[in-house]
């Protein structure tokens, strides 16, 4: 069952009602008409328990001996049906936002990660009569499903090669909200976003995982400083032969030698001059 429309009037023309059956009622007293006034009296008190009031983003959840007559989501004053039970609830934008979880990536690492979820209500029926507690309920499945997604990728991608949980935030956050949307629609909660709040590696791994990538990053600077250097290089000897400047093998090797350590060292280099001949 999904919700639906709940039976009502206008509450304000419920008041109008309820003062013309009590003057009715009262008016029958005075005229010594004991039954029929009683009655309308009693009438007149029945209707004016049935007066609910409803805020704006917020929603009235009527049932009647245990049966779901139906929801008020319009804001108000309603006239509903007599003995019946209203139960209120919101249908504002609300965030949880997730413990640091401890779970291990694809590759066996252990890493804290945090979430923060933004939902609303979207169906009432559901939100309170197929779920025991549905704000718990969403609590409970966002920790399952980041727990899930957490552990379907690395933390970090050192190749390049897929998604990663610190590369790939964006896609990460879009699985999670998908696969929370078919966890909860069962409660009637809609996921009108989800993003990862924190993401690191845990304490026991964090120094060695720092070193990795430290000797990451070097490694790649390296190859660019290298790369730039060949071509640097290449272009001297370009230059100097288009200048008509003949080197030999010996000379050009000699040459590729003191610039690629003049370039390629993390420290200055310190040039050394020679006054006589390469030979």
């Amino acid at each position: 069952m999904n919700e639906r429309k709940a039976p009502s009037i206008n509450g304000f023309i419920g008041l109008v009602l309820f003062l013309v059956v009590i003057a009715a009622g009262i008016y029958l007293l005075t005229l010594g008409a004991i039954a029929p006034g009683i009655i309308l009296v009693v009438i007149s008190f029945i209707c004016s328990s049935t007066v609910t009031v409803v805020q704006p983003n917020e929603a009235s959840v009527i049932t009647f001996f245990g049966s779901y007559l139906g929801t008020i989501r319009k804001s108000g004053l309603w006239l509903v049906v007599p003995f019946s039970l209203r139960k209120k609830i919101s249908l504002r934008v609300r965030n949880f936002n997730s413990v640091k979880l401890k779970v291990n990536d694809t590759e066996g690492n252990p890493v804290e990660i945090a979430a923060v979820v933004v939902f609303k209500v979207v169906d009432t029926y559901k939100a309170l009569f197929e779920v025991d507690n549905y704000e718990k309920f969403v609590e409970i499945q966002s920790e399952t499903a980041l727990r899930h997604v957490a552990s379907k990728y690395p933390y970090d991608s050192f190749n390049n090669e897929g998604y990663s949980l610190r590369g790939n935030a964006d896609e990460v956050a879009a699985e999670l909200s998908h696969e929370l949307q078919q966890r909860l629609a069962v409660a009637g909660v809609e996921v009108v976003e989800s993003r990862l709040t924190h993401l690191a590696y845990s304490t026991e791994i964090a120094s060695s995982m720092l070193q990795r990538q430290q000797a990451s990053a070097i490694l790649s600077a390296r190859q660019i400083i290298v790369e730039g250097a060949v071509g640097m290089v290449q272009l001297a000897i370009s230059k100097l032969e288009a200048e008509g400047l003949q080197l030999d093998e010996e000379k050009k090797a000699a040459m590729i030698n003191n610039l690629l350590v003049a370039i390629v060292s993390d420290r200055s280099a310190t040039p050394v001059i020679n006054t006589g001949t390469l030979y």
